[in-house]
């Protein structure tokens, strides 16, 4: 069938799918990021938009549902359907969305209305003259019908849905993660839906998305049809029909907010009457700091680990089912005992490094003082390992001990990089080169990561071909991640370090300022010199890097550093025989690494949703 006169098809289409459009076993080789503005566009007439429509239900119809699927995967889907449509590639994205819907309509189907959220644009409202305001959920609409969100608003929540008017709110996927939705009917342009394709659908959300006819927030218009075609249709399915990670990512928030008192009994906070004496003051506070913030990453790698080694039971699992995991407790208190590491970890630096916030509120030292900000990250190691050695009740002495051993190694490795920076700040000099920060970030960020992959993993049995592949990928993953984290500072953290600018405020070996100090002239070495030389509370110290990094193109420099790193992790999984495992490791590199499309370092990205395991910390 031919709807218009096509253009060449990419030269990065590979072949990872049958002529049928199914998935075959051969993982799908990685391509580096790049701008896909170009890809964004959306068929002018209705017609065309439903030829299209109807083209791409068919296409997904052949598709195996008994497996989830990458953005890359579906790229490629979407070139191949461009393909036999003798379309031009420009259409890329809006094929995309479309192919994705069918491929989740039936499992979004089936979700009970009250399941749902219904989210919607704020361009979509009247700007002239809208009452409403806006909170921390988006705009509060007040359903006037002066604009057409109050036509869906009304009807979808007389039906049972939650419904958001908003874009890049991280409130929505935090909706999901604590159980309160299962599945998200959208309407936004290309630009979000790309975000919302890589933060939700490879997580295995439901979902079923309108695109707008353009992304001028100014004049926006959709096909209201397609919304009524989906909003009040509900046909049950007899058993669910694509594995997700989504129970996973479930679970391992639930370890931390309805399994926490059975998983971690209080001792000394258990009577309420006695929480607020001096003697429980240590373990309550401790409690409320491992309990809370965070997005639970490391012990969804756990988790998710040992779920892809023993069958992904997990991953098939009703979202009703989570609170009953089809694991041992040990594997559940193991994959918390990380989270009491990291957290005790970003304590201690905290303090190393006097940072002011973490996870939107003020840090330990600052709010309960020095000392006592100590010893609570103490506490925290403590509870750790007692958490840890719940591992010698449901498995082997040898397995017990190699988790301890591989988790002792990375405390180790975090305190050897932690020091080698503080080494460095306490005689900054031009000496630093990209090798030694990125070492040191080798150190620091890595070793968790390995922790928690391969704590998982061997609890699931010996690791034989994997035992090397591990610590390689999870090196990869780390540095990929620091250097992100880096660019992410540059931007301003807002869900947690708030401030743009505070590392390079502080001054730390950053792999950015030792690509500056590789890239200098001797004018602008002298200049970074100076830079050095100033007080850590000169206003001026940060400004001046940042135009300084402008100049020597260090910004690129750090996204070519993710990229490698990105592209590395991603060779090591290609060579993962294991279909599951291979699935989750690329899983991890597609949300830990994340790109932010097309957005220069000084600007702060919105998105649809953000996926909850991300963790933007130092760590």
């Amino acid at each position: 069938m031919s709807i218009a006169p096509a253009d060449s098809r990419s030269a990065e289409a590979s072949d990872v799918s049958t002529g049928n459009g199914v998935m075959d076993d051969a993982p799908v080789k990685r391509r580096l990021r790049k701008s896909t503005s170009h890809l964004k566009e959306v068929p002018q007439t209705l017609e065309m938009r439903e030829q299209i429509k109807v083209e791409a239900e068919k296409f997904a119809d052949t598709l195996d549902r008994g497996r989830s699927f990458m953005k890359p995967q579906l790229e490629e889907w979407s070139r191949q359907l461009l393909g036999e449509l003798d379309l031009p590639e420009k259409y890329v994205g809006f094929v995309a969305v479309l192919i994705g819907n069918f491929f989740w309509k039936r499992q979004f189907l089936s979700i009970p209305f009250e399941r749902r959220l219904l989210l919607l644009p704020h361009c979509l409202k009247h700007a002239e003259g809208c009452p409403a305001d806006y909170d921390e959920f988006g705009l509060d609409c007040e359903t006037c019908g002066a604009c057409s969100i109050a036509d869906y608003k009304v009807t979808a929540e007389k039906l049972g849905y939650k419904v958001l008017v908003a874009e890049g709110s991280p409130i929505v996927l935090k909706i999901i993660v604590s159980g309160y939705i299962d599945g998200i009917l959208g309407v936004a342009c290309l630009n979000v839906l790309e975000k919302a394709i890589d933060k939700v659908l490879i997580a295995g959300v439901p979902s079923y998305a309108i695109p707008l006819h353009s992304g001028d927030c100014k004049n926006t218009t959709l096909d209201q049809s397609w919304v009524f075609e989906v909003l009040d249709r509900y046909e049950p399915l007899t058993e669910k029909e694509t594995p997700s990670y989504l129970p996973l990512i479930r679970a391992s928030n639930f370890l931390f907010e309805k399994d926490f008192d059975r998983l971690l009994p209080r001792v000394r906070t258990k009577d309420p009457k006695k929480a607020d004496s001096p003697i429980a003051f240590t373990e309550k506070v401790a409690y409320d700091w491992l309990q809370h913030g965070g997005k639970r990453f490391r012990p969804f790698i756990t988790l998710a680990a040992y779920d892809a080694m023993t069958g992904g039971k997990m991953q098939m699992l009703d979202l009703e089912q989570v609170d009953r995991l089809p694991v041992p407790d040990s594997v559940c208190r193991v994959a918390m005992s990380i989270e009491a590491f990291h957290k005790a970890s970003l304590v201690h630096d905290d303090i190393e490094d006097d940072d002011l916030f973490r996870y939107g509120r003020e840090t330990l030292h600052r709010t309960h003082g020095l000392g006592s900000a100590i010893n609570v990250g103490d506490h925290l190691i403590g509870l750790g390992y007692q958490l840890l050695n719940s591992c010698r009740q449901d498995f082997d002495a040898e397995t017990a001990c190699d988790v301890s051993e591989r988790m002792a190694q990375a405390h180790i490795k975090l305190c050897d990089g932690q020091g080698a920076e503080m080494a460095w700040e306490t005689r900054p000099t031009l000496d630093l080169t990209p090798i030694d920060a990125l070492q040191i970030y080798a150190l620091k960020t890595s070793p968790a990561f390995e922790a928690a992959l391969y704590s998982g993993l061997r609890m699931a049995g010996p690791l034989g071909e994997y035992e090397e592949m591990v610590p390689k990928f999870s090196r990869h993953l780390g540095v990929g991640f620091q250097v992100l984290n880096d660019l992410k500072d540059w931007r301003g953290d807002r869900n947690n370090k708030l401030l743009s600018g505070q590392d390079a405020q502080a001054l730390r070996p950053t792999v950015m300022l030792a690509l500056a100090i590789e890239a200098a002239s001797d004018a602008q070495r002298k200049e970074l010199q100076e830079i050095l030389d100033l007080s850590p509370t000169d206003e001026f110290r940060a400004p001046r890097l940042r135009r300084l990094y402008e100049q020597l193109g260090v910004f690129d420099k750090a996204e070519a550093l993710v990229d490698k790193s990105r592209a590395r992790a991603e060779a090591l999984a290609d060579d993962v025989e294991n279909d599951q495992l291979r699935q989750l490791l690329y899983f991890l590199v597609d949300t830990v690494l994340a790109p932010e499309a097309d957005a220069p370092p000084e600007q702060i990205v919105d998105v649809l949703v953000e996926l909850p395991i991300a963790e933007t910390a130092n760590r």
